[in-house]
Parts: C-alpha cells; sequence; structure tokens
C-alpha cells in the first residue's frame, strides 16, 4: 500500500506543474491501445487539484482516449497477425478464446460493444485492437469511442467540480480501501473477459 499510495502522490503532483495535461494525454492514449493503467487516477487528481479546469482535463482524457482507440485499431488491422502470439503471451486480458468471443460481439453488437467497454474494467485495449482485427466499420468505432468516454469523462469532471473538496477529503481518508476497490475492479474486468465471455 505504500507504494500505492507514493505513486497516488506522484500523480497529484502533476496537478501543480504545466506537464498535468501532456501527462494526462499520454497517459490515456497509452492505456487504449497497450499500456495497463487506467488514465482515471491521474484525471481525478487533476480535478481534484485544479476543479476550475475539470472540463479541460475531461477533454484532453477524451481526446487521448479516442486517438489511442485509433491506434490500437491501427495495431489489430495492420499488425494484428504479426502480434498476435506475443500479445497473447504478455499483455493481460488477451487470450485467443476472449479474442474469439469479442469477435462473436462485434458481428452482433458493435457499436454497443465499444460504448459498454468504455465503462466497464473490462480493458478498453482488448476492445480497440478486437476492432481493426475484426475490421468493424471505423467511424462507428471512432463515434461509440468518442461519445461513451467523453460521457464518462465528463461525468467524472463535473462531479468532482461540484464536490471536489469532500471528494479529496474522501479519497485521502479511505485511501487503502479505494486502492483495494480499484484493483479488484481492474482483476475483475479481466477475469470477465477470460471466464464470462
Amino acid at each position: 500500500m505504500r507504494l500505492v499510495r507514493r505513486l497516488y502522490d506522484w500523480v497529484l503532483h502533476w496537478a501543480e506543474t504545466p506537464y498535468g495535461m501532456p501527462a494526462l494525454f499520454l497517459l490515456a492514449f497509452a492505456e487504449s491501445s497497450f499500456f495497463p493503467i487506467p488514465p482515471d487516477v491521474l484525471l481525478i487528481a487533476l480535478c481534484i487539484s485544479l476543479p476550475l479546469k475539470a472540463y479541460r482535463f475531461a477533454l484532453v482524457a477524451s481526446c487521448g482516449y479516442v486517438l489511442g482507440g485509433v491506434a490500437g485499431y491501427g495495431i489489430g488491422y495492420g499488425l494484428w497477425d504479426a502480434l498476435a502470439a506475443s500479445f497473447y503471451a504478455y499483455v493481460p486480458g488477451f487470450h485467443p478464446d476472449v479474442f474469439a468471443q469479442v469477435q462473436a460481439l462485434f458481428s452482433q453488437y458493435d457499436f454497443g460493444v465499444v460504448f459498454a467497454a468504455c465503462f466497464t474494467p473490462i480493458p478498453y485495449k482488448v476492445i480497440t485492437i478486437g476492432a481493426g482485427a475484426f475490421k468493424i466499420n471505423f467511424p462507428v468505432f471512432v463515434g461509440a469511442s468518442l461519445v461513451s468516454r467523453g460521457l464518462r469523462f465528463f461525468i467524472v469532471a463535473a462531479l468532482l467540480k461540484k464536490f471536489g473538496p469532500t471528494m479529496r477529503e474522501f479519497i485521502e481518508r479511505y485511501f487503502n480501501l479505494l486502492s483495494v476497490v480499484f484493483m479488484l475492479l481492474l482483476v475483475g474486468g479481466f477475469l470477465v473477459l477470460r471466464h464470462v465471455f
């Protein structure tokens, strides 16, 4: 927990530097296609530290996420045959059975699958790369990503702008418990992909 706490404090530090927004953009971009840590932690930290810029942070996170999703789509579309074995071996959430189920879901609900993935702990990178690998309609993919992630980030920003100081006190007081809950949700997303589908 000390390591997680240190990371939390380090993330909060970005809100007081000129690099907070670029870091948020890069984290959102990377998480959409290959990086395991979601940008929500940094978004929350920035919104709590600077609530007047909450909507700007949400916009930056949304843009980074959508552009990262496009990069993930490109990986799936053009490089999946060459990279599949590496992803299955080294990237959490990727498994041949899961990928086959994601393909079946895309064939029925393309917009719905992308939209739902943006609001759940299911790793979005599986959806972005899968969308490219299975050649789903690109404008549909981008539209679903933009609407769902934008909605999610702006809801978080609105809540933090309104309840910022209270939320910060709550996070500080229950940090250890919230860290455990967050990790359980993250692991739960991977398990859902692997076992339920």
